[in-house]
């Protein structure tokens, strides 16, 4: 029995995954933001949980924003910034008394999906989460490749590609740089990008209700995401040409981006055709989860 962990920025899932790859226990909180001790204490109140339940102690992978760096040691490049510069997998390990292994979200997303979700059988598969960032993570025969600096796969934070003078030079991130396809591309930017066009401040939800009921701004809007989203993926295939690409996060359940992405995105990847396959992750929001318990499935038993 193995238990994955998907830290994210509004809330921490807690999952047990038997040899099967059942889920048979799952909790949940709001992550506590802004404070890296009480989102330690958070993810090991809801692994005892989790292990009262089953009466039994389990490895622990979690999948979480930004990458441990081989550096430091610490953590990097994570959207939920309270987790930068701290040494997140020492200290949690320690609280939780048994080695835990961390991997980025989007690499578990990843992972999960070319073993036995939407990817299945491809050979080389890239998966997104589109959500409160835009994170990418990259796997090949299934195992997944981290990169000499831990960044493989983080597509998120090149500038949006082939840009049109009135996305230049971009907004600002939090990275440091203006223009990266995250602030185009996240759930956060599309909402903004509808508010500069309109002056109304609606959630993405209501964005997506308005243009189904045939609201012409917020259909806009939609339009200008998903030709940003086929250049960024453009960019992708023309260096990766994998597969498939998996889409994760909030934004992945707009079922118009399966058909309308890879219409447009030819119009950039250099080949005369393009056979990658854009899907829908298959384990939803369980991915992150399920590809942080596979994360010790590689000849490990438990502590």
């Amino acid at each position: 029995m193995r238990i994955g962990v998907d830290l994210g920025g509004t809330k921490i899932e807690v999952a047990a995954i038997d040899e099967a790859g059942t889920v048979v226990d799952r909790v949940r909180r709001p992550t506590p933001r802004d404070d890296y001790d009480g989102t330690i204490e958070a993810i090991a109140a809801l692994v005892d949980t989790v292990e009262t339940r089953l009466g039994r102690r389990c490895t622990v992978g979690v999948a979480m924003p930004g990458a441990l760096s081989p550096a430091t040691g610490r953590i990097k490049n994570a959207n939920s910034t309270w987790l930068i510069g701290r040494p997140f997998d020492a200290d949690l390990a320690r609280r939780l008394d048994r080695p835990v292994r961390l991997q980025n979200d989007a690499n578990c997303l990843a992972l999960s999906e070319a073993v036995d979700g939407a990817a299945a059988g491809a050979g080389v598969v890239f998966a997104v989460i589109l959500g409160t960032g835009v994170g990418g993570g990259l796997v090949v025969g299934e195992r997944l490749i981290e990169g000499r600096n831990a960044i493989a796969g983080e597509w998120g934070h090149n500038p949006l590609p082939w840009p049109a003078a009135e996305e230049l030079p971009g907004p600002t991130c939090y990275c440091g740089l203006k223009g990266c396809i995250e602030t185009f591309l996240s759930g956060p930017a599309l909402a903004r990008d509808h508010l500069s066009a309109t002056g109304r401040s609606w959630q993405v939800p209501a964005i997506l209700d308005a243009a189904a009921a045939g609201d012409d701004a917020a259909e806009a809007a939609l339009r200008r995401y998903e030709n940003r989203l086929a250049r960024a993926f453009a960019s992708v295939i023309n260096i990766l040409d994998p597969d498939v690409i998996v889409l994760g996060g909030g934004l992945s359940n707009l079922g118009r981006l399966y058909d309308h992405i890879p219409a447009l995105w030819s119009n950039w990847a250099f080949s005369d055709r393009v056979d990658t396959r854009l899907v829908q992750a298959r384990h939803g929001d369980s991915s992150g989860v399920r590809g942080a318990a596979r994360l010790w499935l590689a000849g490990a038993s438990p502590p």
